[in-house]
């Protein structure tokens, strides 16, 4: 079994930056494929980054250039780096764990919500223009 839990949301300005931060126990995070999710009111969760054997696997392409996903071994945290924030931001993000990476994990399945077996319960990041 695996815990997550974000930190790190919040209300900031556009343009500006917010890190977040999804704490890991349970098993060390590089064991797991691991991914940022978010999701805005009406509308469904989506993909932001993957990071697969502590190396970034995927960005969505609205926020390529702008987010970074990273992890720390040694504090067991995985971590969304935020910048240049956009009101479309606005959404309540979730970090997800796949302990068994489908043979499709490289195609689309690094995307996709049912990939994942591991859910932290989300943080609010909203961006004012």
């Amino acid at each position: 079994q695996v815990q997550l839990v974000e930190s790190g949301g919040g209300l900031v300005q556009a343009e500006g930056s917010l890190r977040l931060s999804c704490a890991v126990s349970g098993r060390t995070f590089s064991q797991y494929a691991m991914g940022w999710f978010r999701q805005a009111p009406g509308k469904e969760r989506e993909f932001v980054a993957g990071l697969f054997l502590s190396i970034p696997t995927a960005y969505t392409d609205s926020v390529k250039g702008r987010f970074t996903i990273s992890g720390d071994v040694a504090k067991n945290t995985v971590y969304l780096q935020m910048n240049s924030l956009k009101p479309e931001d606005t959404a309540v993000y979730y970090c997800a764990a796949d302990s068994r990476p489908s043979a499709k994990y490289y195609s689309d399945g690094y995307s996709l919500v049912s990939e994942y077996d591991y859910w932290g319960q989300g943080t609010q990041v909203t961006v004012s223009s």
